[in-house]
């Protein structure tokens, strides 16, 4: 690993804003191959910038790695960050990814936030960068549209 961790194996204080999150990458040991990363956060939160109150996501960022990789620990405290968080769900998934672009520099990322109903009324938030490389497949997300009590 030619960059430097700064949090992967300490103790870490948590950011209270996505902006002062930080997103560390490592090398990709493997640039000589295409392949697809998939990271799942079934317990992402904010708050919804008007009423404070919680929202709650289940979110899957796949990706092809180019040069660099995601830390895991450094996506998990860049995620947590968002828990004190006022945004609309459009504008957290959508964030997401373009700090993920901008510090991993990925061939190919796809992000779907699946956002649990609040006023009856569940949102589903799909963004996708770049081309995806020839013979890859990426799998379903898992997730089941919302179906409600039907």
């Amino acid at each position: 690993m030619k960059k430097k961790l700064n949090l992967l194996g300490k103790q870490t204080k948590l950011a209270s804003d996505p902006e002062d999150a930080i997103i560390e990458v490592v090398d990709n040991p493997h640039q000589d191959v295409d392949y697809i990363a998939r990271f799942t956060c079934p317990e992402f939160t904010s708050l919804c910038p008007v009423t404070g109150q919680p929202d709650f996501a289940h979110i899957i960022i796949d990706y092809v790695p180019n040069k660099f990789l995601v830390e895991s620990k450094a996506l998990k405290l860049f995620l947590f960050s968002f828990r004190n968080h006022g945004a609309f769900h459009e504008d957290c998934t959508i964030y997401i990814a373009k700090r993920l672009i901008k510090e991993a520099k990925p061939k190919w990322l796809r992000i779907a936030g699946f956002w649990y109903p609040r006023g009856g009324i569940p949102i589903d938030v799909f963004y996708q960068y770049g081309k995806l490389p020839s013979g890859m497949v990426v799998p379903e997300t898992g997730v089941a549209s919302y179906k409600g009590r039907g």
